[in-house]
């Protein structure tokens, strides 16, 4: 199947409005709320799981609503809703297009505030916990994703998925990035929610482990697929 320019543009922009949410808000929220933690991160998830939904909301049909490179890579490894494999090249197409987009997101969203388009985040993240905890966040929007495009159920993937992240915001001590593309993205932005690049290697060495697991849980869950 010939690689669709939709889906690509699909990506970008919404893996790159995603990004301006969760980057956004943070810094909306570091502002309403200086000094309380608790506020901005109730603050912060709050946004994140409305704009998760609705932007897969609007962007699922045209190219699957991955925004996330691991989301990407099960798919080709188990394939999606229809049962269909991505292509090699259509996964590293789609990985390019969510890597930036969440760099694009991350410089929209500093821009809105006034803020330099690009500042590299000195928010060391990374330890032996939050590694874990992404491990967890990770396995579990996997397992989430790809039992339901199993199942038969993909169309509640705005609401679960929007839900399950509102969820591990709060759960996760890494307050759930699950996401490489949106790791990378959240290095540009030294605010509420960026990271620093010396802990983006382990969070998405986390990541990968996590994927790899929630796809497995997802084979011994649901071997068989049903039918739409």
């Amino acid at each position: 199947m010939r690689l669709s320019p939709r889906a690509l543009l699909a990506e970008l922009v919404g893996t790159a409005l995603l990004v301006t949410v969760v980057v956004g808000s943070g810094i909306a929220a570091q502002r309403l709320s200086p000094g309380d933690l608790g506020l901005q991160l109730l603050e912060n998830s709050t946004a994140t799981v409305f704009g998760l939904a609705v932007l897969i909301v609007l962007f699922g049909p045209a190219s699957g609503a991955h925004f996330n490179p691991v989301v990407t890579l099960v798919e080709r490894l188990l394939g999606g809703a229809g049962g269909r494999r991505l292509p090699g090249v259509e996964v590293v197409a789609y990985w390019a297009a969510q890597i930036a987009g969440a760099v694009l997101g991350a410089i929209l969203a500093n821009a809105m505030y006034d803020l330099n388009p690009v500042s590299i985040s000195a928010h060391q993240r990374f330890t032996a916990a939050t590694g874990l905890a992404e491990i967890v966040a990770t396995a579990g929007l996997v397992s989430l994703v790809f039992a339901l495009a199993r199942t038969g159920r993909s169309a509640l993937a705005a609401p679960a998925v929007g839900a399950y992240i509102g969820s591990a915001y709060w759960f996760t001590s890494s307050t759930s990035f699950a996401n490489p593309a949106v790791t990378i993205g959240r290095m540009f932005s030294d605010t509420f929610a960026g990271i620093a690049p010396a802990s983006v290697p382990g969070f998405l060495g986390a990541q990968l482990v996590g994927a790899l697991l929630g796809a497995g849980l997802v084979i011994a869950l649901y071997p068989e697929r049903t039918a739409s």
